[in-house]
This record gives C-alpha cells, structure tokens and sequence, in this order.
C-alpha cells in the first residue's frame, strides 16, 4: 500500500513563501506600470488648456503665480468666453489688466491678446499702451496688434517690427561650440548657437519663432561680444497678423517691409503675399485719400 503523506497535498514552506513572494511582485509590477501609463495622461489632463474650467478654478487659476501655465489656461479660457459675450467674465477683468505686469513673459504675451478681445474693458486700451514698453518683442507686438482693435495704432511701429528679422549678437567672446543650420525652422527660446570662453559658457537663443535666415558663426571659431551670431525671419503666423493690422492702420512710410512679403518665392505661402498686396493697396488708398 501506498503511503500518503498529510503534507503532500499542499505546497511546501518553501513553495508557499515563493508563491506569495511571486504575487507581491506581480502587484507591484502591475501598479508600477499603471502609474506608469496613468503619469502622461494626468500631465496631459493638467496642462491641456481644452479642459473646461469652472469659474472658482478659472479665479484659483488667475492668482497661482506658482504656476504660470495655469494663468494661461485661465486666461486662453476667458477669451474664448468673451468671444461668446458671456458678460460673467467681467469678474475677472481687474485680474487681465493686472497681468500686464507679470513676470513672466508667456503670460503678459497671452495677456495682451485677451486684453484685446474687449474693447469695452475698464482699463484693457490704458494697460495695452503701456504694454508697448514691455522688454518682450512679441508681448509688444502683441500689445501693439490688440490696440487696433481699439482703433489705435500707437503700437504701429512695434506692428511693423514683427514683419522683420531679428538679429541676435553674442553676449560674450568665446569660441562656437554647437550652432543650429540656415533655414532651421526655430521656436520662440530656442537655442541657435553655445559660445564656451574658458569656464564660462553662453547660450544665445531665438526671442521668437520663425526660421533661421543667416548664421554668421561657424562651429570651432572665435566671436566677439556683440558680433552679429545670426539673423532668425519671423513665423508666418506672426507676419500674417501684422499685415492683417497694417492693412487697417498702415502708413507709406510701412511698406518696405510689407513689400518683401509680396515677392514670389518658396518661403513665401501664397496667402501670405496675397494679403501682402492688399495691405500695399489699402495704404497707399488710405494715402491718396488723405491728398
């Protein structure tokens, strides 16, 4: 007769402490790769400036100079409620005109647009004027675009300065350690070229979007402080908007540069020199009938 051990039926120490180890691992691993999977949506859900906000998050959001992108997704919202004349954002307007004033820079640029979508604001035309003074290009030109819907075109020649190339300089002597390429498509903070002068190393970067027109420094040679690095042409965005307000607000003494954009070449989208031309002829209408 066989004998039947009364342990035999069930695992051993050994295989009972393997198999609950086995199980905590597998929960572990399972949690670990939902957090994983769960993190990206969660930053997404966070920064997504889509997501409805109420108006106690919208007020919340206003005041958290902590973190700067929430003021921008409270302020991307607000517009879109103006556009849609809800009167209930009205709350909020002595919050937009104190944001002129902020520190930093994408929100005083995001501020000026929406300062711009109401042009009954208590204090928005007051705030904007003195937005045309910002140490920012394009929280100016922004400034500058939002004052023509107001019928003022004080910012006019801040309009006409986003039609041109920006020149950026070295800000310290050293040898050129990476540079980007001519014709490099270029967001606004993006790097264009590292000086290195010993320990001290040197980022310059591109204070808008567009593309890379000209590079001056070759990578391994010497520059200078305030030597010419690069030449960096302005988005199409940015050129679009400025015609667009020229075209209302434009003087003949405005089209150099608004000439440029009605030539026939690649970099140019059809569009763009469409409304170049229509510009060209609205002020040089404007100025006949003022003869």
């Amino acid at each position: 007769m066989t004998e039947i051990s009364l342990t035999s039926s069930g695992p051993t120490p050994e295989a009972g402490s393997k198999q609950r180890m086995s199980t905590r691992n597998r929960v572990l691993f399972f949690v670990t790769a939902w957090f994983i999977a769960f993190m990206p949506v969660w930053f997404w859900w966070n920064t997504w400036f889509g997501r409805t906000l109420s108006d106690k998050k919208i007020g919340e959001y206003l005041q958290d100079n902590v973190h700067p992108r929430h003021i921008q997704q409270a302020l991307v919202q607000v517009s879109e409620r103006m556009s849609r004349h809800d009167t209930s954002v009205q709350q909020w307007y002595p919050e937009l005109v104190g944001l002129a004033t902020h520190p930093v820079e994408e929100v005083r640029n995001t501020d000026a647009w929406v300062l711009g979508q109401d042009t009954s604001g208590a204090g928005f035309q007051q705030a904007l004027l003195k937005m045309l003074n910002d140490p920012s290009a394009l929280v100016r030109g922004n400034a500058a675009l939002s004052l023509v819907r107001f019928g003022d075109a004080t910012g006019r020649p801040q309009i006409v300065a986003l039609l041109e190339p920006v020149t950026l300089t070295a800000p310290i002597s050293g040898i050129v350690g990476d540079a980007d390429r001519p014709g490099t498509p270029i967001r606004q903070g993006g790097l264009i070229a590292k000086l290195q002068n010993g320990q001290q190393t040197a980022e310059v970067r591109s204070p808008i979007s567009g593309h890379i027109r000209n590079l001056f420094a070759q990578i391994g040679g010497h520059v200078t402080a305030g030597a010419e690095i690069a030449t960096v042409a302005p988005a199409v965005d940015q050129v679009w908007e400025a015609l667009r307000a020229l075209y209302l607000v434009g003087q003949p003494e405005d089209l150099p540069p608004v000439t440029l954009y009605e030539r026939e070449l690649p970099e140019i989208p059809d569009h763009l020199r469409q409304q170049a031309l229509l510009t060209d002829k609205a002020i040089r209408d404007r100025a006949s009938a003022t003869k």
